[in-house]
């Protein structure tokens, strides 16, 4: 089975978003079965809450539901995931800070984006409901291409 992790600070607005998308277009493929998505956070303020109300509430207008509870990465994390999405660079680095050597599967969501797209998928818990929507836009865009690459990826 193939695995992704999304990757933001809290793991209660961007990152749950991902791997709530993700997940709808996983079940839409049909690839239920062999794709595995979770996500986590660089810290572990929010752990064992769900996504954001906000968030939650966008997301759900847009056909998708976000199940998932707050947790902080772990090492172990990298041995399990193939692909590992940062939802922006610091997070990337915090990333690199944990496991040096899992630059190889870890990536910016941007990376899956054209150019007409920010590098960071901007946070949108202190902002109003255009951020929300920015972050399931960005989403959006990039899970096809993030598809692909795990797809792509070898056992």
């Amino acid at each position: 089975m193939k695995s992704i992790l999304f990757v933001c600070l809290g793991n209660i607005c961007r990152s749950p978003t991902g791997e709530g998308v993700l997940q709808h277009f996983i079940d839409q493929a049909g690839l239920t079965e062999e794709i595995e998505v979770d996500s986590a956070g660089t810290i572990g303020y929010h752990t064992g809450k769900p996504a954001d109300q906000r968030m939650i509430q966008h997301a759900s207008r847009r056909g998708y539901e976000l199940l998932s509870r707050s947790r902080k990465v772990a090492a172990v994390d990298f041995q399990n995931f193939d692909l590992i999405i940062a939802m922006d660079r610091e997070n990337y680095k915090d990333l690199l800070t944990i496991d040096s050597q899992a630059s190889a599967k870890v990536y910016l969501l941007s990376e899956f984006l054209n150019d007409s797209f920010p590098a960071d998928v901007p946070d949108p818990y202190y902002g109003g409901a255009a951020g929300f929507e920015t972050v399931l836009d960005m989403v959006e865009a990039a899970c096809p291409s993030i598809l692909q690459r795990l797809m792509e990826k070898q056992d």
